[in-house]
């Protein structure tokens, strides 16, 4: 779904590059950054996984396909944002542990993207109802008394899921570290919304970062369910298949070789 995936199909078939590259997690020496989940997200949006990417170097058009593979993950594994939504963050402008929480909509102020200033969840709700764009995404939040919010240790409204993303930590092309999050009402949906972009995106990153992503510790509070968990995983499954299946999905006649 993007040139990244398509390129490094291409180049595997036409012979540049023997296999595609084996997406890792880094380990790494310093604490893993954080994300704290209240207890009370669980009412609205309660599952959330995220990623560092590091050492990433930007051109417009990797950063335009940066951003336009999230539109195309939100419309259809997401169903338009509905199951998962995702947050990137320029990590340089962010001060750990994060915070994520639910919130009654007038006690959420920040700068929204493409804003001039700053203005309350509640605030936004009215604005976007006259947006052709953001209009759309207003019903998943309806009925609910708080949204769900990111906030870093300084209090900084990082995004407000899954609506929009706070204009202080946007990503640019001098990016060279980015923070994802993902919010979810499907937990396997955020899963594998996260493991695409860590892949994808790693392949921009330079040196001993590429094809690597960093977790991030996610920690539960008071969740009878969950239990405190790294993300992203990368986990490959390897499985057997038969040659005859291969050639009758493909239409082929390839031998074992």
């Amino acid at each position: 779904m993007c040139l990244e995936g398509i390129a490094a199909a291409f180049r595997c078939y036409l012979g540049k590059q023997d296999r595609l590259p084996r997406y890792q997690i880094r380990e790494v020496s310093y604490p893993l950054q954080q994300i704290i989940v209240k207890a009370e997200t669980a009412a609205v949006r309660p599952y959330v996984v995220g990623c560092v990417l590091r050492d990433v170097n930007f051109t417009l058009a990797s950063y335009n396909s940066f951003i336009d593979l999230q539109d195309k993950l939100h419309q259809n594994i997401c169903r338009r944002r509905q199951l998962a939504s995702m947050g990137t963050h320029d990590l340089d402008k962010i001060k750990g542990p994060i915070t994520y929480e639910a919130v009654a909509p007038a006690d959420i102020k920040f700068q929204a993207l493409k804003q001039t200033e700053s203005m309350t969840a509640a605030e936004l709700c009215i604005k976007y109802k006259d947006d052709n764009v953001m209009k759309k995404f207003l019903p998943i939040l309806e009925g609910h008394d708080k949204f769900p919010v990111f906030f870093d240790a300084d209090r900084n409204v990082l995004s407000l899921p899954p609506l929009i993303n706070s204009n202080r930590t946007k990503i640019s092309c001098e990016t060279k570290n980015v923070f994802v999050e993902v919010t979810a009402m499907d937990l396997q949906k955020a899963k594998i919304c996260l493991a695409i972009m860590a892949a994808q995106f790693s392949t921009h990153s330079a040196g001993e970062w590429q094809h690597k992503c960093e977790q991030v510790q996610i920690t539960y509070e008071n969740h009878p369910e969950m239990k405190a968990e790294v993300t992203p995983t990368l986990t490959y499954n390897d499985f057997d298949v038969e040659v005859s299946y291969i050639n009758r999905v493909l239409g082929l006649q390839l031998n074992t070789d």
